[in-house]
């Protein structure tokens, strides 16, 4: 097993690492809407703008593992609210194009304050 670490994506908040490959495969913690550079949440009440800023550090990270959002096979997104849904749909498309991974988006999410969105994948390296 490898940790992954990198400073493009913000530190953990705990006693877990960014992410761990493994027999060809990379397991990304939980991600939030968090700017590494500062700490903040952001993109405010946006479920969009936070599902992109958190797909933007899963990305860092699965970089870092050597694969990116191409790479995705799996992904878990935690929300505050399924209203958000469309939102965060639109996104993933946006983002990952005519890649799909599989999916499943999970409502009702106690997150860290301010966050509306916390995303979990698993990628191919």
């Amino acid at each position: 097993m490898q940790p992954i670490s990198t400073s493009d994506a913000p530190p953990p908040a705990g006693h877990y690492a960014q992410a761990i490959v493994h027999n060809g495969l990379v397991y990304v913690a939980g991600q939030l809407p968090i700017d590494p550079q500062t700490g903040a949440v952001v993109g405010g009440d946006s479920a969009a703008a936070q599902t992109e800023r958190t797909l933007q550090n899963i990305d860092a990270i699965l970089r870092a593992a050597g694969s990116g959002l191409d790479r995705i096979l799996s992904a878990t997104v935690y929300v505050t609210s399924r209203e958000m849904w469309p939102d965060v749909n639109a996104t993933f498309a946006r983002m990952l194009g005519a890649h799909r991974p599989a999916r499943a988006i999970v409502g009702g999410a106690d997150l860290k304050p301010g966050c509306f969105v916390e995303i979990q994948v698993i990628a191919a390296v």
